[in-house]
């Protein structure tokens, strides 16, 4: 039996380039995983194992990893702070007890750390954060801190200062032991000495120190009493008051340091050790039903309860499928059978293996509480439970966004083509939010995803890990139409030629719905004048009927159907004449109704220096973009704006020749628009002529 209290399942986060990875690999050396550092830059870092990932020097997957401190074990995942792979940020988060979230010390809190804060408050996982990069130019380890309370909502509980800034960034101050590390400019992590506090720095420790205590009491009332009396707790009473605040996220103890300099990280690893949950300390999953409403029951973190596990992501490798999976209660063995209740079918666990990055280790049996691999299941995929066959229940599911880019592909050549299924096959398992469809006039394969880098690497993937050769089209969006107008209407279907005939007649208005509601359908027929039995058919028609809009082809959003009334025919009526009735009436009723097209409009957070500034908002007017807000920071300007994802296609290869390679910028799909009438007549058109040539 391993003694869960000693487990801390851990996930690293941030913006692009905060340096997670960077600080992924100085823990894995400070704890003896590794004995050599690879570096991001060089393309070398232990978790960034794809090709891919050591070209771009990005994070592109998570990657897992095991290590112990302290005799405490850590399962680690580096995640990607890139915004189209938040997907991957989102996964590993709803699994993990615990985070660090790092953040640039010049920097401070970007686009991706806000989004990926929110995930994290949404999961409600406890962090500790992480101030990296004290040493470069323009770094502030007090404006960070400011921006975590007034970007992020957040409650910084600072403790650590730094000693010297920039190019004179020479160590902590630890105001839990009033203590200064401070290394040599070896670059050894172990190379420090603990000494006391510089002089110039005792007051703001003494000041920062009681401000931490002050907080630290507040989660605990017996200490805030005797604090109130004037009696300063201990520092095991600090800790603990410390860490219970921490799991309630009540605030997050603040460090700092730098991971390329191998300064600081060992106080993080204290922290980790000190003041993140352990898996019992975080409540329970909830089980759910079929339709995903919570049952009242919990899978409890005891090896001695009935398995429940959680598959969160499957990885395709030279060895075959793995899935990563958390195990919340009971034992997985190998060699024993289990429940996938999403499939209903079982699965044999072929091998269990602890990852480390993209080597692994083989073990028996896996227990509440572990992240681990199991090789060889066949149709789990994420967000799939895992359980005891006996005793079955279901895990609360992933929701996934969707996606805003289309392209299309197709395969050079035959031996191609057949090539092409399988690894897309491979490639849909392993990243929910990346889908493949067959467009059913062109029969071209349609790749979809969460913007322009997320295909880009897609693409990179089948021709050099699966070795397809495809054809690329350009990258499309995906419009969607609507409605303006409320009209009421009536279509009759009938059909006599030969045999039993066919008749519906309905009555129905379809109005516009707020945005963001979707597609409803009401009945108000009274009478009898459409069965009862056949009123479902009507609904399906028009639901259909919706994927397909009259303008352009594009889904229709945001709608209301009422059937008001109708007709029927003792014999000739059915539930098929209602449903060709209902699609009939879409096509007749939808152009009558001021049908409108929508364009996905995205939310961009773009940096620049102080000095393009001017280029770079004027090019975002030329895109149609709208500037929302300028905030100058210490290393440039941070625009915040809107623009149509049409616009922005190539963007970041303008913005780098505008700021000669220093700007920056992320986006998010925000909301749908009307398109502009001139750009709505050149879609339509396209469509038209696309739709032409297909029929030929």
């Amino acid at each position: 039996m391993t003694d869960l209290s000693k487990y801390r399942n851990i996930g690293i986060f941030a913006h692009v380039d905060a340096g997670k990875t960077t600080t992924t690999e100085r823990i894995l050396k400070l704890t003896g995983k590794i004995h050599k550092i690879g570096e991001v830059h060089d393309g070398a870092a232990t978790t960034d194992f794809m090709d891919q990932e050591a070209e771009r020097g990005i994070t592109i997957q998570s990657a897992a990893t095991t290590c112990f401190w302290n005799d405490h074990r850590f399962n680690i995942i580096d995640t990607p702070g890139h915004v189209d792979f938040t997907i991957e940020v989102y996964r590993s988060l709803k699994v993990l007890d615990g985070g660090v979230g790092v953040f640039c010390g010049s920097g401070g809190v970007e686009p991706q750390s806000e989004t990926n804060w929110r995930y994290a408050n949404d999961s409600k996982v406890a962090r500790v954060i992480y101030v990296n990069k004290l040493d470069r130019l323009g770094a502030d380890f007090y404006r960070v801190v400011d921006q975590v309370k007034n970007v992020l909502g957040a409650k910084p509980l600072v403790m650590t200062l730094p000693i010297g800034i920039e190019d004179g960034f020479a160590g902590v101050v630890d105001l839990m032991t009033m203590k200064a590390w401070v290394w040599d400019d070896s670059g050894q992590p172990e190379n420090y000495e603990i000494t006391d506090i510089p002089a110039d720095l005792q007051e703001k420790a003494e000041q920062y120190r009681s401000e931490m205590i002050e907080m630290a009491v507040e989660a605990d009332d017996d200490a805030m009493e005797a604090y109130l009396e004037g009696n300063e707790p201990d520092e095991a009473t600090l800790k603990a008051c410390i860490r219970k605040g921490t799991i309630n996220l009540d605030f997050f103890p603040t460090y700092c340091g730098s991971s390329f300099k191998n300064k600081g990280i060992q106080l993080v690893l204290d922290a980790v050790v000190d003041y993140l949950p352990c898996p019992t300390d975080v409540p329970p999953q909830p089980e759910v039903d079929k339709e995903g409403n919570e049952t009242g029951k919990f899978a409890e973190v005891d090896p001695n309860k009935p398995l429940r596990a959680l598959a969160f992501k499957i990885m395709d490798d030279q060895y075959g499928a793995l899935t990563f999976t958390r195990v919340y209660s009971g034992k997985l063995e190998k060699g024993t059978n289990i429940l996938n209740t999403f499939t209903g079918k079982t699965e044999r666990v072929g091998r269990i293996v602890e990852m480390h990055a993209d080597s692994r280790e083989e073990i028996e049996s896996a227990q509440a509480g572990d992240i681990v691999a199991l090789v060889g299941l066949k149709n789990v995929q994420t967000g799939h439970t895992l359980c005891d066959e006996k005793n079955p229940a279901t895990l609360e599911p992933m929701v996934f966004p969707d996606p805003v880019i289309s392209m299309a592909v197709s395969p050079k050549d035959k031996a191609n083509a057949e090539k092409l299924g399988v690894a897309i096959g491979k490639m849909v398992k392993e990243d929910p939010s990346f889908y493949v469809e067959t467009d059913q006039d062109s029969g071209e394969t349609i790749l979809k995803g969460m913007g322009e880098l997320h295909l880009d690497i897609k693409v990179d993937i089948l021709k050099r890990t699966h070795g397809v050769e495809v054809e690329v089209g350009a990258p499309q969006v995906a419009y969607r139409e609507t409605i303006t107008a409320r009209t009421e209407d009536s279509y009759t279907h009938k059909k006599q030629s030969g045999g039993s005939g066919q008749f519906a007649k309905i009555d129905y208005i379809i109005e516009p719905a707020e945005p963001g509601e979707g597609f409803s359908f009401e009945s108000t027929v009274v009478g009898g004048n459409v069965p009862k039995e056949f009123i479902p058919a009507v609904e399906k028609g028009f639901n259909l009927s919706k994927e397909k809009g009259v303008l352009a082809g594009f889904p229709c959003l945001d709608f209301k159907v009422t059937l008001i009334d109708g007709g029927f025919h003792a014999v000739d009526s059915s539930a098929v004449a209602f449903e060709t009735a209902a699609k009939a009436a879409y096509r007749q009723t939808m152009p009558k109704a001021g049908a409108q097209l929508l364009e996905p409009i995205m939310n961009l957070d773009v940096f620049t220096p102080e000095d393009h500034v001017g280029d770079v908002i004027g090019d975002l007017n030329r895109r149609r973009g709208m500037i929302k807000s300028q905030d100058t920071t210490p290393t440039g300007v941070r625009i915040k704006a809107e623009a149509p994802l049409s616009m922005m296609f190539g963007y970041i290869g303008d913005l780098r020749t505008m700021t000669s390679g220093r700007g920056q910028f992320s986006m998010e799909f925000a909301h749908y628009s009307p398109c502009p009438r001139n750009v709505s007549d050149e879609i339509i058109e396209k469509a038209a002529a696309e739709k032409a040539a297909a029929n030929k």
